[in-house]
């Protein structure tokens, strides 16, 4: 009896080259997707076209793009086992997010938390693209026909109007695409900032001692950690009225592999500056191979660049499967 070979689960996230990589970043969402790769089918792409929505520097948007995929590698994910590309690389971004605009509502669209949030902070630059960004959104998971996306709680609403828009255009038009079901990884922390610990770690935070890069040095990390907010109690624990230590517990429980209460009990009874100094050498001990490895990359440009062409035709040969099966369902002429 012929025996079924069941295909693996496809994944799809991404990163966008708007700033430089954090360990929010790094501890968040990274570390879980090198372990994904054996058991899923995964695909990871530099969200270059995300990022333009804010005014960017052509220049350093070119690096960063470079910068953010040599970071996937240095952190163990691997091209042999997943798709690496670039997502303008691939014009089916673009040319699936039209029809999928077209079956999106301005109401749904509205909603969103991201667009009130980014037309705040860019008032000046209020464009279509920040409003209709969710749709390109949709587009970059649909295409792909991924089965899972990786997504922290606050990104969830993305998943929501994804399945919402596939489901439309399955009904209206008979099956076409999968609805995707996000993925909130077990192990997966949420790193907050070590200046204001009530918000989440990020790049775009004015203190730079609020966020650790994945690129900083040993000295760097250790020198923001020892700088990291605490509270005036001296206990170590994890708490509600604790945020800056339960932080501190979360973040070197993650590189640590321990649970947040292990951390805890080893800390028990020392003082903060102890505790400080102890999680900064853990987070330089974690990140060192991973700057190490960024630098090799960075020496082989001939390698990085065969990653993301040969992705970009991996891509594109599957996104074209989807692309024409979505334009003859809508009608439009075979070319």
């Amino acid at each position: 009896m012929e025996q079924t070979i069941e295909r693996k689960k496809r994944i799809f996230s991404g990163m966008q080259p708007s700033g430089e990589l954090t360990l929010g970043n790094y501890l968040g969402a990274l570390k879980n997707w090198i372990k994904l790769q054996d058991e899923y089918d995964c695909m990871y792409a530099v969200m270059d076209m995300h990022a333009i929505t804010v005014r960017q520097d052509p220049a350093e948007l070119r690096r960063r793009s470079l910068d953010v995929l040599k970071q996937y590698m240095a952190c163990g994910v691997d091209p042999e086992k997943s798709i690496l590309f670039i997502q303008s690389h691939v014009p089916a971004h673009a040319e699936l997010a039209w029809v999928l605009s077209c079956n999106t509502q301005m109401g749904e669209l509205s909603r969103m938390t991201q667009f009130k949030d980014k037309s705040r902070k860019h008032a000046d630059n209020i464009n279509a693209g920040l409003f209709t960004y969710p749709v390109l959104m949709a587009s970059d998971i649909l295409l792909y026909q991924a089965d899972l996306v990786p997504v922290g709680n606050d990104q969830l609403q993305h998943i929501e109007i994804t399945r919402d828009v596939a489901e439309r255009f399955n009904h209206r038009y008979s099956d076409t695409f999968t609805v995707p079901e996000p993925f909130i990884g077990k192990s997966g922390a949420r790193v907050m900032s070590l200046q204001s610990p009530e918000n989440k770690m990020s790049k775009s935070d004015p203190n730079p001692n609020g966020f650790i890069l994945m690129l900083d040095t040993e000295d760097v990390i250790i020198k923001k950690f020892k700088r990291a907010v605490t509270d005036s109690d001296s206990e170590i624990r994890a708490g509600e009225d604790k945020p800056g230590i339960t932080n501190l517990l979360t973040i070197y429980a993650a590189v640590s592999g321990k649970t947040v209460d292990e951390a805890a009990k080893e800390f028990s009874g020392m003082g903060y500056g102890t505790f400080k100094q102890a999680v900064g050498e853990a987070v330089a001990a974690e990140l060192a191979p991973v700057r190490k490895r960024f630098d090799e990359l960075s020496k082989d440009k001939a390698y990085v660049e065969e990653v993301y062409t040969k992705g970009a035709e991996m891509a594109s040969r599957i996104a074209a499967k989807t692309l024409r099966k979505v334009y003859k369902k809508v009608g439009f002429i075979g070319r």
